[in-house]
């Protein structure tokens, strides 16, 4: 086959992808996914295909630190919203094997009980050593699970502590889920949860000190600027999927409170991120694959002394948009 007819081939068996996956079909959209992780150009003919699909489905992240049982609540809460009817895409951010990359709980055991529903998706998804908790992929990956048809997507994090905030940027609710006697009244604090916090959970309410945590929470947010969104507070055991229907009313109000406009414009800025994400990322390995003179001369000019590295960087970046224009 010619380099001519393997690109053909590759753009046909693109183009069913993405009608299958804008169907709704659950192995379009985990093959679809799969593309996604490998980039490459088949990658890029997807992500441009779904883009007037996209801005339908609720984002809900859910956060906070290791042993809150964030991945027991999200279970519950998936039962709860498809008792309302409404279909799920679930991405589990999971940590990351040092042997293969991939993620080491795979698609999440305890989301078993949901494994025979056709209108619930999990996927895990490998942080891949990203501190925010979130790798470069979770939201192309949201992206696909929206242009899918799925009412709300959920996304979990792994967990990181004080850096797995960046949840916040990619969903339209935020979640954070504490439990009692894990210290989370001064770790809120530290990782500034109640700036991202829409919802706030203190899970394992049946443990002792849960009404403590829950009063302390409480207290801390009425610290916060007058005009400042309400941000309820929680209790759930969700093991007994108490307090499970309050959880799911209170991401049901705040997407309701947030309204279409501000929804989409979270989006806009989102897109907005992504495109410098994505050009930085290009510049990196254009610079890391460059050996042309001009490279070599910005790094003797700073080896010297003549320029600091951020000055290099920007005559850099002229030449370089000015050799493209």
């Amino acid at each position: 086959m010619t380099d001519r007819s393997a690109a053909a081939a590759g753009a046909d068996a693109g183009g069913k992808l993405l009608e299958r996956l804008l169907d709704g079909e659950p192995a379009a959209l985990a093959k679809a996914i799969t593309v996604i992780e490998n980039a490459g150009a088949r990658a890029a003919q997807v992500l441009a295909g779904i883009q007037s699909r996209l801005g339908h489905a609720l984002v809900v992240g859910v956060t906070g630190p290791p042993g809150a049982g964030k991945s027991t609540l999200v279970s519950a809460l998936v039962g709860e919203l498809r008792r309302r009817g409404k279909s799920l895409g679930i991405l589990a951010v999971d940590p990351s094997s040092p042997l293969s990359g991939g993620a080491i709980l795979g698609d999440r055991i305890r989301m078993a009980e949901h494994a025979c529903d056709p209108e619930v998706f999990v996927r895990s998804l490998a942080s891949r050593g990203h501190v925010g908790g979130l790798s470069s992929a979770a939201a192309r990956v949201v992206d696909l699970m929206d242009a899918a048809g799925k009412d709300v997507v959920i996304v979990e994090t792994v967990g990181a502590g004080q850096s797995d905030v960046e949840v916040a940027q990619l969903a339209d609710v935020t979640v954070v889920v504490c439990a009692p006697g894990l210290g989370d009244e001064i770790q809120a604090i530290k990782a500034g949860i109640l700036e991202i916090a829409d919802v706030l959970v203190v899970n394992k309410a049946d443990l002792p000190n849960a009404e403590r945590t829950v009063a302390q929470l409480e207290g801390m947010l009425s610290l916060r600027d007058p005009g400042t969104a309400t941000v309820p507070v929680i209790a759930t055991t969700a093991t007994e999927g108490h307090g499970v229907a309050e959880l799911s009313d209170a991401v049901e109000g705040r997407a309701e409170t947030l309204g279409g406009s501000a929804r989409a414009g979270k989006r806009l800025e989102r897109i907005r991120q992504d495109i410098a994400d994505s050009a930085a990322e290009l510049l990196r390995r254009q610079l890391n694959d460059s050996d042309d003179d001009g490279l070599r001369a910005l790094c003797r000019s700073v080896q010297r002394g003549e320029l600091d590295p951020e000055g290099a960087a920007r005559r850099y970046l002229a030449d370089y948009m000015g050799n493209k224009a």
